[in-house]
């Protein structure tokens, strides 16, 4: 098996984690948006081989990991639903960081700005969740520690708003697969 990303996204961080959970043996390459753009339909990462298997969503991907290991992905409607409000937060959060760093100014468009208020409207929500302080971890919030860690990373939001996603990001920063996965400092 091949897994193909960036030790900065934190779509490629959550299949690490889960790749640590399970055990599979994997070779993780290391690849840039140009080669992304030649190997994979989506232009983006992960995507993963694994012989005949080509997957190119980060979900396809923990989905197929974990069935490949014996374990379940997402066992409740609900789960799916709430791993489902991470990654609007997540993508919303990833294309304004993206639109911004080309230079665009996103209080120009009235759609960006909706696209903004859409990430604090989110977070309230997951906000309200309750959320582990310590493993295990369900796949909604790994997928959330992955998006907060993004975020403290790359400075894209203040989440001193939302004390209980900070509590929970604090416990998750003692797991060591998420220590494991920690990206270099840019």
């Amino acid at each position: 098996m091949k897994l193909y990303g960036s030790f900065t996204s934190p779509f490629v961080r959550h299949v690490r984690i889960v790749l640590l959970e399970t055990g599979l043996p994997c070779e993780f390459i290391e690849t840039d948006q140009a080669s992304s753009a030649i190997k994979s339909p989506t232009k983006r990462v992960p995507f993963l081989e694994d012989d005949a298997i080509f997957l190119t969503d980060s979900n396809s991907i923990i989905k197929y990991l974990r069935e490949k290991a014996g374990q379940n992905f997402c066992k409740t409607a609900k789960e799916l639903d709430e791993l489902c409000l991470v990654n609007t937060a997540l993508e919303v959060t990833t294309n304004l960081f993206f639109i911004k760093r080309d230079g665009v100014d996103i209080n120009i468009s009235p759609y960006l700005q909706r696209q903004a208020a859409r990430i604090d409207s989110t977070l309230a929500e997951l906000n309200k969740l309750p959320l582990s302080h310590a493993a295990p971890y369900t796949e909604t919030q790994l997928r959330l520690a992955c998006y907060i860690g993004w975020c403290k990373l790359r400075n894209q939001v203040d989440f001193s708003k939302f004390p209980n996603l900070e509590n929970f990001y604090a416990g998750a920063l003692n797991y060591p697969h998420f220590q494991a996965t920690q990206p270099p400092q840019s």
